[in-house]
């Protein structure tokens, strides 16, 4: 069975709605009792860092990944702000995230003036994954994939990061760790790469 975790996330409809397409029959989970039955995991995500993980602890979502994915080793895929709460902590906020890779979740300061960057970084971007990595192996140069994030990721395992892209400065935008997979861009609305990148996710073993 594959679970998309329901903790109040902005794009959960939309990541059902491309995994249907793919065909899929994913079941929205809203209790731990779903996510233990789970044999994949999707943990989509737009909003807060601190709300989303006090979210998942008080109905006791938190704890029931912590067991299916440190323990059992279910395959999870973080989308966003999901994959940030893979990382240990967040500038966003003063809640811990789950730890699941040796990264800090870091928002974009370009300072304020005329000529500095927006944030949030917004639309199409360049995905650059070193030479056969997981479940972004085989992507044409110039792949690109859509975004939209204030926040990004600062890994500090460069064995756990699968891709990287540019905006200001070079970011973490996919990790890949055994059973833990997070990306920063939205796979579910950048079409051919990001359907691609889901099909792998559901053949993964």
């Amino acid at each position: 069975m594959l679970a998309v975790i329901d903790y109040g996330s902005g794009n959960l409809e939309s990541v059902v709605r491309a995994l249907r397409q793919l065909g899929a029959e994913p079941v929205v989970a809203q209790s731990p009792a779903a996510v233990e039955q789970a044999d994949r995991l999707v943990l989509p995500g737009v909003g807060f860092f601190d709300k989303a993980m006090a979210h998942l602890e008080s109905n006791g979502l938190a704890n029931a990944l912590r067991q299916r994915v440190e323990v059992d080793q279910v395959p999870i895929l973080g989308i966003c702000l999901g994959f940030q709460l893979f990382t240990r902590r967040s500038e966003e906020g003063g809640v811990n995230g789950f730890g699941w890779i040796d990264a800090e979740t870091r928002r974009f300061d370009f300072g304020g003036g005329p000529e500095a960057l927006k944030v949030p970084h917004m639309g199409w971007n360049e995905v650059a994954p070193p030479q056969g990595a997981g479940i972004l192996a085989g992507l044409e140069p110039g792949a690109c994939f859509y975004f939209a994030h204030s926040y990004y990721v600062a890994c500090n395992d460069p064995e756990a990061a699968a891709a990287t892209t540019v905006y200001g400065h070079p970011f973490t935008s996919a990790v890949q760790r055994g059973n833990i997979i997070g990306t920063q861009f939205h796979p579910e609305i950048s079409h051919v790469n990001g359907f691609r990148l889901l099909e792998r996710f559901l053949e993964s073993a």
